[in-house]
This record gives C-alpha cells, structure tokens and sequence, in this order.
C-alpha cells in the first residue's frame, strides 16, 4: 500500500437492482451478486480490482439492508462496519452524500473514490493509475471523472465534454471538463460523437469528502440539510439504523442530475482502452464474455444447439435439457421459475417486463 494514500477511501455503491438482467437478478439476488463472468459476482471483482491500492479496512459499501448480509458473506474481508445501509433508495446523491458524511467523521482530509459494484473492467493495472491520478487532481481541488471513449452515440451514458489540458498524472493526459450531460437524446449524441472530444461519463468519480459536500449544499440545498441532521446522529453506535425518518425526506436523484451537470471545477481523466463494460443487459455480455465458433455464449452443460448462431444461453436450472434448432440472435436466460426468450435487438425491454410484474403484483418473480 502507499502510504501517501492513507487518506484515500473507496466507496462502492450496491445497492441497485439490476432490472435488465431479469429473470437471473432479483430483488433477494441482484445483478452485482451474479455469478456471470469467471465464476465470480460482479461485487467480488469490483472489490478485487482495489488489491493493492485500498486496504480492506479503506473500502466501503453503500447498499441496502436486504442485499448487505448477501454482500458481507461474499467478501468477508471488509469490515462489516464498514457496509452504510441506505433505508431505501433514494438515488445516487443520497448514496454519495452518505458515504461523505461517514467518511468525514472518521478523518476530516478524507479523498473518496466513488466506484460501482457492476462494472467489469478488463486493464486492472490502467484503472488503478486513473485512481491515483483522481487522488493527485483532488488534491487540486477538483471534482474528477473517469471519462471512457465513446464506441457508438448511446443515448443511455452520460457525456463529458473534455476542455484545457491540466496535466500529466500517473502517465495519463487530464483534462478540466467543459460541459457534462447526462443521457442527451440521439441527436445530441450523435453530435457529440463526430465534435470528437466527448466522453462517456463511466459513473466513477473522486474527490475530496468537503469539496463534495460543498457542491452538495449549493446545489442541493435540501439533501446537505438532511445529511446535517444525520451527522447529528453519527455518533450514536447503531446511527446505520436510525435514520429511516430522516432518509424518507430527501427526494430521489442522481448524482449526474443533482450535481455533475452544474458542478465547478470539474476534471476528466479520459480512460480509453480500459476495457470497461457496465454489464447493463445481457446483450453486454458480447463485450466480456468469449463466444464459440458460431457466434454463441453458452453458459448451461446440458445444451445442445442446431443451426444456432450469435445466441446466448444462460440458466440456473443445471438439470434441464436446453435445445434450441435454427435460431439466431436469441437471448434465453432460464431462472428455473421464470423462462426469457427474446430476440437480442429487444433486450432493452426486459425493464418492461419486470415494471408489468410490478404493475400486475406479481411479486414472486421480482
């Protein structure tokens, strides 16, 4: 470890329910406790790629109760202190704002890392050199972004718009942020493609506990009076779990939305070749698992395919006889209780499916 990051922090946020990836995550299993990619969770392999730079005791968990026990019993190694339980969801500020708060009683110079528990990242050694370049720009104040080359003008990421070069950091160009827009409609990013200095806002970001706060109090001046009441709280040894009168009052959104679109002093590190994948659909698993000859992923041993191309096949049920005959770009996912079977140009509807479950009170299969 370096000791001249002792007051560096990761936060990783996991508490999201992972609605695209139905009917393997749930609302008791989700997506970040899958086992999707080397026999590992996405949580496990979030929390490895910090071996080296954040001690165990330095990384923190923001999530809500009902997933903390699943998440604690796959990494042992965190304290369980160190898990913040959220009531309920109220979005990514809130998340943000609680983990600062936390952060802060414990050492007032604290630099959080504010990292995911659902991304895959393939260049482990790059993304480490990104996050101690986020240290070393915090401690110029700034808020900091880790940018990734746009591939396509996805209407789904957010974009940052690079501006003045600031520096070289652990060998990485940075870069004060311009303009951040979140999720722009399909003109817009198709503009933002061809101006050629946008990247895609990857969800990660670093910066001081107290330029954050700041930024939250003048943005946000309601959520920064109820992270106040919770600091009163702080203290008290079961503060994680006296919060939920206080925590119904903030109204849910996003860091990208409440904050990042009209933040100062903002810099990206533009991160190309990182091998990053938000793991949002099944269709992304083209980006990070390998497929056969044919163009396939299969993840079942008991399958046998017939003219089947450019298909995946995943399930949870290892004694069913899966066949599929002349089939191509299909997405089948069996959960066992529930059977998906889409073509893979709609996996983008699978949300709709879990809000028609919602809608019809089907709950078991939530």
């Amino acid at each position: 470890m370096d000791d001249a990051l002792d007051n560096y922090y990761a936060v990783i946020m996991a508490g999201g329910g992972g609605t695209r990836l139905w009917p393997l995550s749930r609302q008791n299993r989700p997506k970040q406790v899958l086992e999707l990619i080397d026999n590992r969770s996405l949580f496990n392999i979030a929390v490895d790629r910090l071996e080296g730079l954040f001690p165990p005791d330095r990384i923190f968990v923001v999530t809500v109760r009902e997933q903390a026990e699943q998440l604690i019993k796959l990494c042992p190694s965190i304290p369980a202190g160190n898990y913040l339980i959220e009531p309920f969801p109220r979005g990514t500020a809130s998340v943000v704002g609680l983990a600062a708060i936390a952060l802060q009683d414990k050492n007032r110079n604290a630099v959080m890392a504010v990292l995911t528990a659902d991304h895959y990242i393939e260049d482990v050694s790059k993304f480490q050199k990104a996050l101690k370049a986020g240290y070393q720009l915090s401690q110029q104040d700034y808020l900091v972004t880790l940018g990734i080359e746009p591939t396509f003008p996805s209407t789904g990421y957010g974009y940052i718009q690079r501006g003045e070069p600031i520096g070289d950091f652990e060998g990485l160009n940075t870069y004060r942020a311009v303009r951040f827009k979140e999720k722009p409609v399909l003109q817009d990013a198709q503009r933002f493609i061809a101006m050629g200095d946008h990247d895609w806002n990857s969800g990660m970001f670093i910066w001081k506990t107290s330029d954050i706060l700041k930024e939250i109090n003048r943005q946000m001046p309601d959520l920064s009076h109820i992270l106040d009441e919770i600091c009163m709280k702080i203290e008290r040894p079961d503060w994680n779990q006296d919060i939920t009168g206080v925590w119904g009052k903030i109204k849910p959104q996003t860091i990208d939305y409440g904050i990042m679109e009209n933040a100062q002093n903002v810099a990206v590190i533009p991160v190309s070749d990182l091998g990053w994948n938000d793991v949002g659909s099944w269709d992304s698993l083209y980006d990070v698992l390998p497929a056969d000859n044919d163009g396939n992923i299969i993840r079942h041993e008991n399958f046998i395919g017939l003219d089947t191309k450019n298909s995946i096949v995943l399930s949870d049920e290892t004694g069913r006889l899966i066949v599929t005959i002349g089939v191509e770009n299909l997405i089948l996912i069996d959960a066992g209780d529930a059977l998906l079977v889409c073509s893979r140009e709609k996996v983008q509807d699978v949300k709709e499916i879990v809000k028609k479950l919602k809608t019809d009170s089907r709950n078991q299969y939530l």
